[in-house]
């Protein structure tokens, strides 16, 4: 038994995660992530060559429960942040591209990019002012059967499909939606464009969506010109056959006896399947039925031209371009950029891994879902003293607390700031192993007996203390202010999500990028149903 998964399933399974799993107050809440600051230490889950052969996620339970721990920070999704997408074809004068078709597949693939499937092939452009066009004529005909090039940009905005200028290229277009200024800031992407949320709801949408009409014929193409027609006639009302209803063109006749064009003059009602049969006949003729009974023109040997009527799709054009455009990918746009007032985003380190997760939980519980618009995924400790500018933990270094006779807590240097006395660190699951103890202990402001304050690996200066009595989320330094992004009780700050929590839904590995205090990360993740 064959079976299939369709595009249009593709294309619901987009639209439900767009309405299910984003923003605040719905059922599932998702954040995008940054990570992995020390790719290059397989002990930290990465490899010593991660940049030059940068490796492929792996899809298994082992593998997310090494990605969570090494999380640094984490952006929530909403609404605002998702939108649908289609692949980007930019209009460029003397490029040929392709037209709608319904019917484009393995055995009858595209003209001009050999796809097999509708959504693959460059039917739809944007224009150099960011609009965008369905191209339903690309100057097909028999001298031309693929096409031509397309030589007058689209630029108008009127709801029916027309020309783009007086070139006489064969082009018809009709046109769709403009990109806002939010909308290209945010996602318009070098291979992506964005397709408006809630079309046809109001405004520019709704009324190219009240316009299209269900089954309406647009375009006919002649594949073949016949012979013996009578020469230079034109030929009105002729009847476009089929399962809907009211469809009629206007056929022109050259000197030749060739037909030279066809146009629809009324596209009727509810087509799904049409046909335009156009017989030579004696002068003055209008024909649209069998051949039986007619008579030849006398001008040479006698053929039938042959046309293509092209279905729109369901809805007219225009009606659900989430379906005629083939919308079934989501882009999620998250800007990680630094803020004084809630510096949960690392600086002076690198990230190698980004990602979704979905339903993170406050640290400390597994049931009571993250909700805050920023996360820091990394633990912190405040050190106390006047010495913390002289001292300095250089990132991704191993530092180290003895936390009772014979336990030892260890994990790795995300950043330092010497200012503040604020150190960040995480402890990836490759710390439980036989050169560490095999049991990952936490940090402590309360070491059992045999233990200590002091957090050692310091790579200048002395190693520092833990201030076991600061408490809160500020700290004042020379009458200035800072705010630390993360809570501490006793010099101890834990992560702001459960690093048990959450599922991993998308995961993507980069060569590492470094972050500075000066920087802001656009990051656009594709989602392909």
């Amino acid at each position: 038994m064959s079976a299939i998964i369709t595009d249009q399933f593709r294309i619901f399974n987009a639209s439900t995660f767009l309405t299910n799993f984003v923003g605040v107050g719905e059922t599932n809440i998702l954040y995008t992530f940054i990570g992995l600051s020390n790719s290059t230490n397989p002990e930290s889950g990465g490899l010593s060559n991660w940049d030059a052969n940068t490796p492929t996620p792996i899809d298994n339970f082992e593998e997310e429960n090494t990605y969570r721990p090494t999380i640094v920070s984490l952006k929530r999704i909403n609404e605002s942040d998702s939108i649908r997408v289609i692949k980007k074809v930019k209009w460029e004068a003397g490029r040929t591209y392709e037209m709608y078709k319904p019917d484009y597949d393995i055995n009858n693939p595209s003209p001009v990019t050999d796809s097999t499937s509708l959504y693959d092939a460059h039917y739809v452009v944007v224009n150099s002012n960011y609009r965008v066009y369905l191209c339903l004529n690309n100057g097909e005909n028999p001298s031309n059967p693929n096409g031509q090039p397309s030589v007058d940009e689209p630029d108008f905005v009127d709801i029916e499909p027309r020309t783009a200028g007086s070139s006489g290229d064969g082009y018809i277009w009709k046109y769709l939606y403009t990109l806002t200024p939010q909308q290209i800031i945010r996602f318009d992407s070098i291979n992506y464009i964005p397709v408006p949320s809630n079309w046809g709801e109001e405004g520019e949408s709704k009324d190219i969506k009240d316009n299209a009409v269900d089954g309406e014929i647009k375009i006919v193409n002649i594949k073949s010109s016949g012979v013996g027609y009578s020469p230079n006639t034109t030929w009105t009302n002729v009847p476009i056959l089929g399962d809907g209803e009211g469809a009629t063109a206007t056929i022109l006749v050259g000197a030749d006896g060739k037909i030279s064009n066809v146009e629809v003059t009324n596209g009727g009602v509810d087509y799904t399947k049409g046909t335009l049969n156009f017989y030579p006949a004696g002068p003055g003729t209008q024909v649209g039925g069998p051949l039986e009974g007619l008579t030849n023109t006398g001008v040479g040997d006698t053929a039938i031209a042959n046309f293509e009527v092209i279905i729109p799709p369901k809805g007219g054009h225009g009606y659900d371009i989430y379906r005629e455009l083939g919308a079934y990918r989501i882009m999620v746009f998250s800007s990680f950029e630094n803020s004084v007032d809630n510096p949960d985003f690392l600086t002076g380190n690198t990230f190698a891994r980004i990602g979704i997760i979905k339903n993170p939980t406050t640290y400390g519980s597994k049931t009571e879902i993250q909700n805050q618009a920023v996360l820091s995924g990394v633990g912190a400790i405040k050190f106390v003293g006047s010495g913390t500018t002289l001292t300095s933990y250089t990132a991704d270094s191993l530092v180290y607390q003895s936390v009772g006779v014979g336990s030892t807590a260890y994990g790795y240097v995300v950043s330092y700031d010497e200012v503040t006395g604020i150190l960040k660190y995480y402890q990836p699951v490759g710390l439980a192993t036989a050169g560490y103890g095999f049991k990952i202990h936490k940090f402590t402001s309360s070491p059992a007996t045999g233990g200590s304050l002091t957090i050692e690996g310091a790579s200048v200066g002395s190693d520092l203390d833990i201030a076991s009595t600061f408490t809160g989320v500020s700290t004042s330094i020379n009458n200035v202010n800072y705010n630390l992004g993360l809570s501490f009780t006793n010099g101890i700050a834990p992560p702001e999500f459960n690093p048990l929590s959450g599922d991993i839904i998308y995961v993507d590995h980069r060569a590492s990028i470094t972050r500075s205090s000066t920087q802001t990360e656009d990051i656009r993740i594709i989602v392909e149903f």
